[in-house]
């Protein structure tokens, strides 16, 4: 898809209907601005549900509601995909700042995922100097016996 992406910006940039800095925000953008992302969820928020909302602003790909790994509960937040970035727009201006189940919501373009600090699989982070080992010594005592 990415070298899709880049033959058409190639193309749209020798055909002289773009130029080479538009084609740059051309790719990153693509995808990713039809995705809204949706803070503030009531923890009773369910993928349908906020699909059936946001369908009121054009046509919903994809809700998805992340959830919490451990309690199998919402995060209290979501992505939203709709078909063109038109109606992600529309639904920015439309539901930005207003109730949905009896929270206030945000909703703002999604961002594209970064990994931060290697977390999700990858080596942790050194937190300081490592501790000094502990050296055991072990002590022997020897008991002499005195024979009266």
């Amino acid at each position: 898809m990415a070298a899709l992406a880049r033959i058409g910006g190639r193309y749209l940039k020798s055909a002289g209907l773009i130029n080479s800095s538009a084609s740059c925000f051309f790719t990153q953008r693509r995808g990713v601005a039809s995705k809204v992302f949706v803070g503030g969820l009531s923890f009773y928020t369910t993928e349908q549900g906020l699909s059936e909302e946001f369908s009121k602003c054009g046509q919903v790909v994809e809700a998805q509601i992340v959830m919490d790994r451990v309690s199998d509960r919402s995060k209290g937040f979501g992505f939203v995909t709709f078909a063109s970035e038109d109606e992600a727009q529309k639904a920015m201006m439309e539901f930005n700042g207003q109730q949905l189940h009896g929270r206030v919501i945000f909703v703002d373009y999604a961002k594209p995922k970064q990994s931060i600090g290697g977390g999700g699989g990858g080596f942790p982070i050194a937190r300081g100097p490592p501790d000094e080992p502990v050296v055991v010594v072990a002590a022997t005592t020897t008991e002499t016996s005195k024979s009266d």
